[in-house]
This record gives structure tokens, C-alpha cells and sequence, in this order.
């Protein structure tokens, strides 16, 4: 059994070395071509663009989107505006009354019947009441630039094999608190990195949901939007580079989005992001590895894909350690030497804030909350990628969008039941702890993050509840007159 035991921890320590040493060559391939930048394009027409949002209950955020948007420096007559509207509380009302401020803009207030499809549902039935050439796609807590469509669309029209560009998101609040700071190094990496490496070296580039346009018969001839998963904007992308289409990713173009301030709609949202994820390789993997791309697009398509994966691995790994270290089976796995391999993240997230922030030193003081909330969330996101490979429906959870002090909002989320468990976690490292100070000390570092990590979810989680409990709720649903002074 100890046999047994030993092998699943090695190969559990083998797939997350695999998995880094992936995130280094994307890092290499950054680095060899971090000044390559595409030359803009000229076009002398510029064609029919559709500019979709898809919004659910966003009151907080939903008018300020589309001040941003009518405010785009683009020709109103080849502009047209879909609010992709499935909302059930007063933001309907809200919209509805500020989009006659613009009566020489042709905004269509699209509202379904019913949620079906979720935001992939919303996204299609927009899709088939357009003719536009292009679809360029803003969640509700994102604000674009004025030129942005004047910056994407030219590539799209000087390369007809182009079926979507990719814009790095910025961040609106960055400074909210800690768990705020801890994401924009965890984005910032994401898309001037990872997307930027891949795409250059002519990997598949996944589309990041928002903050992007896609040519539109790229989206018919790849099958049109899915709700088979809860990340379609995966799923699309990925069947749309398997059939040719290219991806371009533009990280000079930045379109700020909000930052989740509170540690619960975090969760929720890494859980969506990793069951979403687990649902696409379950459905695309098979398609990775027969179609025509190169040996190294398909490695680190299946890296993408199984980006969750490494949460149930540590999670493994944590839950076996105590029992090979009373066992002492784990002297027998040389495992030393992988421990270089774990400087290749923090190396990333260096390099991501050099380039890209004249305050990177500062940035990367969020560097230790980034690991304790990340080793935190680990029992968070393996639930969420073992349900998302065994299950083949689930309901759209959006991420609550504020603003304003979260607290006072009742889109604030409750923790859930997990929260028991992670502190069963805990306890359990601490036990860690006592066994590897009799055993191996060097290992006490080890179980000290674990315990740490989830100390500080599980104390974030109870100091944010008793906020919203002694915070009185903002008004439910206010008039649109109030909502707009």
C-alpha cells in the first residue's frame, strides 16, 4: 500500500514539475519576443462592427459600459450597440432609460424571455439578429478605450485567416486591498506572458471572454457559442484554431476591467473559471491531438487545458506527505532537484511587473498574499475540476460587479460549506507540522504554507461576513432616476 502511496505522490510531484516547466518555455518564448510588436495596419474603409454586452444583474456597473461604449471614436452608421440584457433585478430599468440619451447611436436593448444558454446563449441569439463583419464583446465591469476599435479592426481586415484579437485587460482597482493586489500580478502575468508567448510563437491563444473581436463567420464555421461549458469563450476559441483561424494578441491595447474585492466572489469565480476549463478538456482534448497543429501548440493547448489540474495535485500531495513521512517512504523519492523548477512562477510574475508597471518593485510586495491565497484556494478549485470532468451541465455563476464598497451591495456573496473543510485543511497541516519536526524539519516549511494559507482564507472569509452583517444593504432596487443623479 506505502508502494502504492509513494508512486501517486511522485508522479504527483512529476506532473506539476511538467505542468511549470511549461509556464517556462511560454516565459522563454515571451522573452524572445517581447519587442515584436504588429505594425498598425491602414484601412481606408472601415467596415460594420457589433458591440455586445452581455449583462445579468450589473446595476452597479451596466451605465457606465455604455457611456464608455457610445463614447467610441468609430462611424455611428457602421456601429451598432447590442445590450445583451438577462437581467432580473432594476438594472433592465436602468438601461433602458439611459440609452435614450443617445438617439443618434443605434443601440438595441436585447432582452430573452428566459437565461437559457447563460452568457453563451446571450452571445448567440445577439449573434443572429447582425450582419455586422465583426463582434467585439465587453463584460459589463470593463470600460474600452475610445480608439479601441479603431486599434483591432485593421488587423482583422488586412488578414482574412484572422478570426480574433485579444486586448490585455488593465485593472480598475487595483489598490482595494490585498486580494486585489495579489490578482494583477496573477493577470498581469496571464496576458503579457502566457498570451503573449503563446501567440507569438503560433499557439493556440485562448480568447479571454471580454476585451476582444471576433470576425463572425469565424464563429459559424467553428460552430457558433456553447453553453457545453461554462467558459464558451474557451471553448470557441479553442475549436476555431483547430479549423485555421488565427489569433493575434494585442497587449498594447489595455481595456481596464474590475478586480473582485471580495474574497467570496473570488471563489466563485476561480471556481467557474476551473470547472469551466475542466469541462473544455474533457471536450477538446481529443480534438487537440487529432487535428493538423504542431507538436508544441498541441503540449501546451493540453497545458491550458488542464490549467486547474495542478490544485488537485497539491491537494493530493498535501493529503499524502503525513502518512509517507511516518512511513518514511519519502526518503526513497529524489525529489530535491524539482524544487528549482517552483522559481520559474515567481520569476514571471517579476518579470511581468518590469515591464508593464514604473511601480513593479511596489507591485510585487503582493507577491506573498498572491501564495497564500492561491495554496488557499486549493480544495476551492479541485472540487470545481472534478465536477467540471464529470459533469456535463452546471448554472452560470457570474462574478458580482461593485464599484462602490462592496460591503453595503447585496450582490455580496455568502461563504459556503467549503469553508469547513479548509479548516479541517488546516488542521491537518499543523498536524503535518508535528510529524515533520520529529521526521524531516526541512519539511516544516512546507506545512507551514499550507496552514497559513488556509488561515488566511478561512479568517478572510469570516471577517468579510461579519462586514456585510453590520453594513445595512444598499437599496435593493433604486429608481433609475436615484441610480443615475
Amino acid at each position: 500500500m506505502m508502494t502504492l502511496l509513494t508512486i501517486l505522490y511522485g508522479l504527483c510531484a512529476l506532473l506539476l514539475a511538467v505542468y511549470t516547466l511549461g509556464h517556462g518555455m511560454l516565459l522563454l518564448q515571451y522573452l524572445r519576443h517581447r519587442n515584436h510588436k504588429p505594425s498598425q495596419p491602414q484601412v481606408h474603409t472601415l467596415p460594420t462592427v457589433t458591440v455586445q454586452v452581455p449583462i445579468y444583474n450589473e446595476r452597479h456597473v451596466a451605465i457606465r459600459l455604455v457611456q464608455a461604449i457610445a463614447c467610441l471614436d468609430y462611424p455611428a452608421d457602421k456601429l451598432c450597440i447590442q445590450i445583451l440584457d438577462d437581467s432580473s433585478d432594476s438594472t433592465s430599468a436602468l438601461i433602458a432609460q439611459h440609452i435614450r440619451r443617445y438617439p443618434n447611436l443605434e443601440i438595441v436593448h436585447i432582452r430573452r424571455s428566459n437565461r437559457v444558454g447563460y452568457k453563451a446563449g446571450a452571445l448567440a441569439d445577439g449573434l443572429s439578429r447582425t450582419d455586422s463583419r465583426y463582434v467585439a464583446i465587453f463584460d459589463a465591469d470593463f470600460i474600452p478605450p475610445r480608439d479601441f476599435l479603431q486599434r483591432t479592426i485593421p488587423f482583422l481586415e488586412d488578414d482574412d485567416s484572422l478570426g480574433v484579437v485579444q486586448t490585455r485587460w488593465g485593472h480598475l482597482n487595483p489598490d482595494d486591498n490585498w486580494l486585489t493586489r495579489a490578482q494583477v500580478l496573477s493577470i498581469d502575468t496571464h496576458f503579457l506572458i502566457e498570451q503573449t508567448g503563446r501567440n507569438r510563437s503560433g499557439w493556440i491563444l485562448p480568447f479571454n471572454g471580454t476585451g476582444g473581436v471576433w470576425r463572425t463567420a469565424t464563429i459559424h464555421d467553428a460552430g457558433g457559442w456553447s453553453d457545453a461549458t461554462l467558459t464558451e469563450d474557451l471553448d470557441l476559441s479553442f475549436r476555431a484554431q483547430i479549423r485555421g483561424w488565427h489569433s493575434l494578441m494585442l497587449p498594447q491595447i489595455v481595456v481596464p476591467g474590475e478586480l473582485p474585492p471580495q474574497l467570496a466572489a473570488y471563489r466563485q469565480q476561480q471556481a467557474r473559471w476551473a470547472k469551466g476549463s475542466s469541462q473544455c478538456l474533457r471536450r477538446l482534448i481529443i480534438p487537440v491531438w487529432q487535428s493538423d497543429l504542431k507538436m508544441t501548440s498541441k503540449l501546451i493547448a493540453t497545458q491550458h487545458l488542464a490549467q486547474y489540474i495542478p490544485h488537485v495535485l497539491m491537494l493530493l500531495m498535501l493529503l499524502l506527505m503525513p502518512i509517507l513521512l511516518l512511513s518514511d517512504a519519502l526518503y526513497t523519492l529524489p525529489l530535491a532537484p524539482l524544487g528549482f523548477i517552483g522559481l520559474i512562477p515567481l520569476l514571471m510574475y517579476v518579470v511581468s511587473q518590469y515591464d508593464s508597471s514604473p511601480h513593479w518593485r511596489r507591485r510585487l510586495l503582493a507577491f506573498p498574499a498572491l501564495l497564500l491565497i492561491g495554496t488557499g484556494m486549493i480544495w476551492n478549485n479541485s472540487r470545481a475540476v472534478i465536477s467540471g470532468i464529470f459533469s456535463t451541465h452546471s448554472e452560470f455563476r457570474r462574478t458580482p460587479k461593485f464599484v462602490q464598497a462592496w460591503t453595503d451591495s447585496d450582490y455580496a456573496i455568502q461563504v459556503d460549506s467549503g469553508i469547513l473543510v479548509e479548516f479541517g485543511l488546516m488542521i491537518y497541516a499543523l498536524w503535518g507540522i508535528w510529524i515533520a519536526w520529529q521526521t524531516i524539519p526541512a519539511l516544516i516549511p512546507y506545512f507551514l504554507i499550507h496552514a497559513l494559507s488556509f488561515a488566511t482564507v478561512i479568517t478572510w472569509d469570516a471577517i468579510d461576513q461579519w462586514r456585510i452583517a453590520r453594513t445595512p444593504l444598499i437599496q435593493a432596487n433604486p429608481t433609475p432616476e436615484s441610480a443615475n443623479d
